[in-house]
C-alpha cells in the first residue's frame, strides 16, 4: 500500500531538490523555500499532481510565479521515480504526470496484500470507543436506531481498518425514571386485567408491547400479583418483562449483523456506587450547589469558560441561554445526565483514548454539557466525539410509510428487517452523512438491479468472477504479471482505475478523521463504476497475451478492493448474481 504514499514522498523531494539546485545556480534568490501543496487536481488530463510552490515562493524569492516555475522545472530530475512529466500551467501551477512504472507498482500493491490492502496503521492502535444505537430498553427499536446501527458498525469497522484499536458499545438505560415509568405502565396493564377502575399512568408507556408483556406474565403465572404491594408487582413484572425487551434488541442487532463487544448496563454503575462517586467529585471541585433540595451542576459556569478559552464572546455564550443541570432529585434519585457522566468517565477510565457516541440530533443541546462534564472531572472533554444523526424517513411509492403492512403499527427494526435484504439495509444507511436528513427508499431497497446501490457493487464483483472463470473454460489463468506487461494499461479508463484504487488506504484514513463511513460507501460505488466504464471500453480477452494478463490483473485488484471494502461492512460478496 506504499505506491501512493513514496509518489508523494517522491514528488516533495523533487521539487525542494529542484529549488535547492536552482538557487544553487543562480536561477533563483537564496531564500527559505516556502510551504507549498501538493494536490490531485480535478481534471486528471491536468496532471496526477499539481503544486503551487512558485506562487508560494514569489515573495522569498522576489520573482514572478511563472519565472519560478521555469527555474524549478528546468532543474527537476525524474530519473527512478513514479513521473516521468512536468508541466507549467497558467500562473505558475506545476503539474506532474505519473509513468507506467506508478500503474504497475499500484497492482503489486494489491497482488501482494490482497485481503490486508487499504490498511494502515495510522490510528497507532489507540483504543477507542464506538457507541451507538443504545436504544431505550423500554420498548422496541425503530428506524432510527436502523440508521444508526448502520453507522456505527461501519464506522467501528473503518476505524479497524485504519489502524485503531476498536470497541463497540451498547449503553443500556436499565435503571432510573424510565423504568419507573415502565413499570408503572406494566402494573396499570396487568391489573386492567383483573379490575375495571384502574386508570394508566397519563405519561406511561401506550405501545402495544406494554400489554403483550402483561397479558403474557398473566397467561405464565395467573393473578398472583394482584393482592401484593405495589414495589412488589412492578419489581416482578420488570424483571421479567425487561430481559425479554432487551433480549429482543441483541437478537435484532444480530439479525442486523451487529455484533457488540459490550453490552453495557447504567444499572452497575448505581450498584457499584460510580454514580454517587461522580457527584462527590464535582462537590470536591465547587461544581455543585444545593437548591429547593436538589443538587444542581454548576453547567453554566463549566461552559462559559470552556467558550471564553476558545475565544468566543460574551454575547455569543449569553445566546446560548446555558442554564445548570439537576445531579440530584429532590427524592434522592439521581438524574439521566448524572448516570451519563459516570457512563463516559468509566468509558476513560477503561483505557480509551477517544469515546464516539452517535446521537439522534435532538441531543445536540446535551454535547457541549457532556464535553463540559468531561472537562469538570479532570478529563479531556475533546476526547468525547459526538456524530449527530439526523431523522430518516421511510418511503415507498414517493410517499412517507408510517406504519408496518405486516402489524399496522409504527414501523420497528424488526418489521424493516423482514421486508428489505439485511445488506441492502445497512448499505443504503451508510449512503448519506450522519448529518443530513434521509429518505430510505424501501423500493429501491428491495429492488435486484444497478438502481440498488448495494446491489449494483456486488454485480461488479460478481462480474469479474464470471470474467475468470470464461477465461478459464478457455484455458487462461491468471499469472503473475511483469511491470513491462502491466505499464500496457495505457487506456485511460485502466489509468482512471488504478488511480482510484491507489486511493484506498487513504479514502480509509480520511472516513476515519472525519468519522464518516459514508465516504467509504461512496469509494466502492465510484469503484464499481469505474469498473464497468473499463470493462465496456477496454476488452479482457484479446490476442495479445501480455496486455490481457495485465488486464486481468487488473480485474483481480478491483475484485480485491470490492470484496475488502464489503467485508469490513458485514455486507455479502457474491460470485455469481
Amino acid at each position: 500500500m506504499q505506491t501512493l504514499k513514496t509518489a508523494k514522498e517522491q514528488l516533495y523531494s523533487i521539487i525542494n531538490n529542484a529549488i535547492t539546485k536552482a538557487m544553487n545556480s543562480g536561477e533563483l534568490n537564496e531564500a527559505p523555500i516556502p510551504d507549498f501543496i501538493i494536490e490531485t487536481p480535478a481534471d486528471r488530463k491536468n496532471g496526477d499532481f499539481a503544486t503551487n510552490v512558485a506562487m508560494a515562493g514569489a515573495r522569498v524569492f522576489k520573482t514572478a510565479p511563472v519565472k519560478i516555475a521555469q527555474a524549478i522545472t528546468s532543474n527537476i530530475e525524474l530519473k527512478n521515480t513514479f513521473f516521468e512529466k512536468c508541466e507549467i500551467a497558467g500562473p505558475g501551477f506545476i503539474n506532474f504526470f505519473y509513468s507506467g512504472d506508478f500503474y504497475a507498482s499500484v497492482i503489486k500493491d494489491v497482488e501482494e496484500e490482497k485481503d490486508n490492502y487499504g490498511s494502515s496503521d495510522f490510528g497507532e492502535g489507540k483504543n477507542i470507543n464506538v457507541e451507538f444505537v443504545s436504544a431505550n430498553p423500554t420498548g422496541p427499536m425503530h428506524m432510527g436506531n436502523a440508521r444508526g446501527g448502520a453507522l456505527g458498525d461501519c464506522l467501528a469497522a473503518v476505524l479497524k481498518k485504519a489502524g485503531y484499536n476498536s470497541y463497540k458499545e451498547f449503553y443500556v438505560n436499565d435503571a432510573g425514571n424510565q423504568i419507573e415509568k415502565f413499570a408503572c405502565s406494566l402494573e396499570a396493564r396487568y391489573l386492567q386485567l383483573y379490575k375495571d377502575d384502574i386508570e394508566f399512568p397519563e405519561d406511561g408507556y401506550q405501545g402495544s408491547d406494554i400489554t403483550d408483556h402483561a397479558k403474557a406474565y398473566s397467561e405464565e403465572f395467573g393473578d398472583k400479583l394482584v393482592d401484593v404491594d405495589a414495589d412488589t408487582r412492578k419489581k416482578a413484572l420488570v424483571d421479567y418483562a425487561l430481559p425479554k425487551n432487551i433480549a429482543k434488541m441483541q437478537s435484532d442487532m444480530e439479525k442486523y449483523k451487529i455484533f457488540y463487544d459490550k453490552w453495557f448496563f447504567e444499572s452497575t454503575l448505581h450498584d457499584s456506587g460510580k454514580v454517587k462517586a461522580v457527584v462527590d467529585l464535582l462537590t470536591e471541585k465547587g461544581l455543585t450547589y444545593e437548591k429547593e433540595g436538589a443538587v444542581w451542576y454548576k453547567n453554566k459556569e463549566v461552559c462559559t469558560n470552556i467558550l471564553l478559552k476558545e475565544g468566543k464572546t460574551q454575547d455569543y455564550i449569553d445566546k446560548l441561554e446555558l442554564k445548570d443541570d439537576v445531579l440530584i432529585r429532590k427524592n434522592g434519585n439521581p438524574t439521566y445526565f448524572t448516570a451519563d457522566i459516570a457512563y463516559h468517565k468509566d468509558k476513560f477510565d477503561r483505557g480509551f483514548e477517544t469515546c464516539i457516541d452517535i446521537w439522534g440530533a435532538d441531543h445536540h443541546g446535551h454535547v457541549m454539557r457532556m464535553k463540559g462534564a468531561m472537562d469538570a472531572i479532570g478529563y479531556d472533554g475533546s476526547k468525547l466525539v459526538v456524530v449527530l444523526m439526523q431523522l430518516v424517513k421511510l418511503v415507498s411509492g414517493g410517499q412517507v410509510v408510517k406504519m408496518s403492512k405486516r402489524t399496522g403499527k409504527a414501523i420497528q427494526l424488526g418489521d424493516l428487517l423482514e421486508e428489505v435484504p439485511v445488506d441492502s439495509a445497512r448499505f443504503l444507511f451508510n449512503t448519506r452523512e450522519a448529518n443530513t436528513q434521509m429518505d430510505f427508499d424501501l423500493d429501491i431497497a428491495v429492488q435486484q438491479d444497478n438502481q440498488n446501490p448495494v446491489y449494483y457493487v456486488q454485480y461488479a464483483h460478481a462480474r469479474i468472477c464470471s470474467i475468470l472463470k470464461a477465461l478459464a473454460k478457455d484455458g487462461v489463468e491468471p499469472r503473475s504479471c511483469t511491470n513491462d506487461e502491466l505499464k500496457l494499461l495505457t487506456a485511460d479508463e485502466e489509468k482512471e482505475l488504478i488511480n482510484h484504487i491507489a486511493s484506498f488506504s487513504d479514502e480509509i484514513i480520511s472516513a476515519a478523521k472525519e468519522y464518516d463511513p459514508t465516504k467509504i460507501t461512496r469509494y466502492v460505488t465510484q469503484t464499481a463504476t469505474l469498473f464497468h466504464k473499463f470493462y465496456n471500453a477496454c476488452r479482457v480477452k484479446v490476442e495479445d497475451e501480455h496486455l490481457m494478463q495485465a488486464r486481468l490483473a487488473l480485474c483481480l485488484s478491483v475484485k480485491t478492493v470490492i470484496k475488502n471494502v464489503l467485508d469490513m461492512f458485514n455486507i455479502e460478496c457474491p460470485e455469481s448474481m
